[in-house]
Order: C-alpha cells, then sequence, then structure tokens
C-alpha cells in the first residue's frame, strides 16, 4: 500500500443552530478546550471549532438535528478525577463505565445530547 493514516486531525459533533454559546460554555469553559477561529469562508455556517492536544474537535450545525447518542469520540485525558470533579461542579453528570476490564471511563452528554467518553 502506498498510503497510510497518520492520526486523527478532528472529529465533529452535530448541534442545533444557534447553540454557539452552549457549545463554548461546554467545551472551552468546562473542559478546557481552546477556542480556535473558524476560517472566514466557514463562519457563515455557524458553530465552534475547539483545539486540545493537537486535535481538534469541532461543533458543527446540522438541521434538522439529532444528537449522537451512541456513536462517540473519546478523550483520554490527565486528571481524569478531577474532570469528574470539574463536570460535578457545573452540574453535568457522568457515568462511570466498568464493562473493559483494565480501562478506566466514563461517559457524559453534552448539552445537545452527544455522547462522549473520557478514559484515564
Amino acid at each position: 500500500m502506498g498510503f497510510s493514516v497518520l492520526h486523527i486531525d478532528h472529529v465533529q459533533v452535530a448541534a442545533p443552530a444557534g447553540k454557539e454559546a452552549a457549545a463554548i460554555k461546554f467545551y472551552a469553559e468546562i473542559l478546557g478546550m481552546q477556542e480556535i477561529e473558524k476560517p472566514e469562508a466557514l463562519k457563515g455556517r455557524g458553530g465552534a471549532w475547539f483545539g486540545f492536544g493537537g486535535q481538534q474537535l469541532h461543533v458543527g450545525v446540522e438541521e434538522p438535528f439529532s444528537p449522537a447518542k451512541k456513536a462517540h469520540p473519546a478523550f483520554r485525558v490527565a486528571g481524569y478525577d478531577e474532570l469528574k470533579d470539574q463536570l460535578s461542579r457545573y452540574g453535568v453528570e457522568w457515568q462511570e463505565d466498568s464493562s473493559i476490564p483494565g480501562v478506566e471511563r466514563f461517559f457524559v452528554f453534552d448539552p445537545f445530547g452527544n455522547r462522549l467518553e473520557f478514559l484515564k
């Protein structure tokens, strides 16, 4: 094969139109991701972009909107327990999952109902 996939550049989750402030509060303020300015040509589409650890998460507007309740991005985090504390302080419920032996992880839903996984 003359090619290989190197890494994930970004993942995208969907949100309803007009919810950029909620995306910024959740992904930047609560999760600590860095908001990235979208390219000028894409600003009119709505949504918001965030960076973390060399990757990006894009929140894109989708109409009609339907949250991803099963499909999800998974994020390995430093400060796993501190993140759970942070989420609790903001009233974001998290659910631990022990279905994979030896893997510590939990799930949350973003303000739009998209499922997110966090691993220790």
